[in-house]
């Protein structure tokens, strides 16, 4: 059975939203239903969330890992597992696996416990297939137009970031993929579709 929920992560500017996009329209291309959603965010709750999170100054690291919990949690809820049941397919541009690196391991929270936290939440709603964009830091820091609160850590925190994308990566080979991010989105997203095709 293909991975019908595909997940897309990396650092800031990595390049997910558009590898998103243009894997939906291939998926579309091919007569599959395709619902695409974006964390934070997706909902109205989520949406709210999302201004708090990319916009506010100062925030606790478990705060800041609650209401991004909180938010998809909602986004679960309310999208992703009724276009699953519907027999959709679903790109989310990030998912939990960017809670567990930014706010596990770069916020230094456990990637443990910000997991347990995520997964009860979710109840069982995770992507199929996680594919992280791997550019260096200063690469995607440099493509961002106006940094939000977390896209302005600096270059330390997102290396830390990429080094907990690729410690995932090394404990759930299953599921967590990473390519290299410097390629084509046009090519990126061909491989993720047969990524997701041959699972």
């Amino acid at each position: 059975m293909p991975a019908r929920y595909i997940a897309l992560e990396g650092v800031e500017g990595a390049g997910k939203s558009t590898v998103a996009e243009l894997v939906a329209a291939e998926l579309q291309k091919q007569g599959r239903q395709v619902v695409t959603v974006r964390e934070p965010g997706g909902t109205r709750l989520g949406e709210e969330i999302r201004r708090l999170l990319l916009h506010s100054h100062e925030m606790d690291p478990w705060a800041e890992a609650a209401l991004f919990c909180a938010q998809r949690a909602q986004l679960a809820r309310e999208v992703v597992a009724p276009a699953l049941a519907g027999g959709a397919w679903v790109v989310s541009d990030r998912s939990y696996y960017s809670s567990l690196a930014y706010q596990g391991y770069a916020r230094g929270l456990g990637v443990e416990q910000v997991r347990t936290l995520n997964e009860l939440a979710l109840n069982g709603v995770v992507p199929d297939l996680v594919v992280v964009l791997d550019v260096e830091p200063e690469v995607g820091l440099g493509r961002q137009r106006e940094p939000d609160r977390i896209g302005g850590q600096g270059v330390e925190f997102q290396r830390r970031v990429a080094e907990g994308y690729r410690s995932l990566a090394a404990a759930e080979p299953h599921r967590v993929v990473i390519l290299e991010g410097g390629l084509e989105p046009e090519v990126l997203a061909r491989r993720v579709v047969e990524l997701a095709e041959e699972r």
